[in-house]
């Protein structure tokens, strides 16, 4: 059986990165991992389905004990993508998709040279700024923090070997398809 492929996709909070994955894993080749966070859950997210919502105590154990492959902190609170489900995924032929922010997606590329990298983009600061504003979860102190770390997350697009704007959800999701097809 072929091993299954390492997609690494960030760009800004409110950029659709979470629509986008959703539509990816309908197609039985690909799942999502899930990662471990010590943010507190938003209001409908599920242990074990959205995050694994953990202390900072547990996270650092995680830390410690070598289970993530890669680890951040933003915003105040740490993400991790714990290795042996990527592992075991990509083994059963899965194509396992990774929804982190940019400092973690360095640390991916740099132990899995083979990931394919994918930065979503906004088609605009001010689409992204009505994004945020229109989910409703966020103070406007929040949004305008994401909106600046936005601005710094865009100077990392050189890590990838790939962007895409996403403008339209359709058009976005099949050219991630093409692309993944082409690695």
């Amino acid at each position: 059986m072929k091993k299954g492929s390492l997609i690494v996709l960030s760009g800004p909070s409110g950029s659709g990165k979470g629509t986008v994955v959703g539509e990816l894993v309908k197609n039985s080749d690909f799942c999502v991992s899930v990662s471990a966070t010590t943010r507190s859950p938003r209001d409908g997210e599920k242990e074990g389905v959205n995050y694994f919502f953990k202390t900072k105590e547990e996270f650092i154990a995680l830390i410690d004990n070598n289970e993530l492959i890669e680890y951040a902190e933003y915003l105040g609170n740490f993400y991790g993508t714990p290795s042996k489900f990527v592992e075991d995924k990509r083994n059963e032929g899965k194509n396992v998709i990774l929804e982190i922010e940019v400092v973690g997606a360095k640390n991916i590329k740099d132990k899995c040279p083979d990931a394919t990298m994918i930065f979503l983009l906004p088609p605009s600061m001010s689409v992204l700024k009505e994004r945020l504003q229109g989910r409703g979860t966020e103070s406007p102190e929040q949004i305008k923090n994401r909106l600046e770390r936005a601005k710094e997350e865009l100077t990392y697009i050189g890590n990838y070997e790939h962007f895409v704007v996403n403008d339209d959800l359709n058009t976005t999701v099949n050219t991630i398809f093409n692309i993944i097809k082409g690695e």
